[in-house]
């Protein structure tokens, strides 16, 4: 298991643009450092976060509002931008794990196709993508988000992972 100075958590509130969530966005440092890259996926899988892609990051700001999301950084170094216009800009590193709740805003800062992110939803999802609360029906998209049940499994550590410290 991890210890508490490799977690790292962030909260979003909705900016009337970016609706975000009251749940954290939850970073585990290094906890994919040591996994080869099919291992990243796969343990994805097992613990039930699938419908896996392997790819870098749009650089426009976007949500998904049928889902949570998991990037664990596969190579290279990236910098993102979470939580909206007032959010907060994190540099992550190969092995790092960002858990993303449904609504949170999300994109690359940097124009880098250096780094390779692997991805994964609850249940294998299929995400929609969303770009504003003002560009469309906000009280559908805040409904919709608020409805999203807790994952089952953590997507690392499983049944006792974690995450579910944060959401609660």
């Amino acid at each position: 298991m991890m210890n508490k100075q490799d977690i790292i958590t962030y909260f979003f509130e909705n900016d009337g643009d970016i609706p975000n969530n009251i749940l954290p966005v939850v970073i585990y440092k290094n906890a994919l450092q040591h996994a080869d890259q099919k291992d990243r996926e796969v343990l994805f899988c097992q613990n039930g976060w699938g419908n896996n892609w392997h790819d870098i990051i749009l650089t426009e700001d976007h949500f998904h509002s049928n889902t949570h999301e998991v990037l664990g950084l596969k190579s290279g170094q990236a910098r993102l931008k979470l939580g909206g216009e007032k959010g907060e800009i994190v540099t992550v590193e190969k092995g790092d794990v960002i858990i993303l709740p449904a609504g949170v805003g999300h994109y690359s800062v940097d124009n880098s196709i250096e780094y390779q992110f692997v991805g994964g939803y609850p249940n294998g999802a299929e995400w929609n993508l969303k770009f504003s609360l003002k560009k469309e029906d906000s009280s559908s998209i805040l409904a919709e988000i608020a409805s999203i049940p807790l994952p089952e499994k953590d997507p690392v550590f499983g049944d006792d992972g974690p995450v579910f410290e944060y959401w609660k």
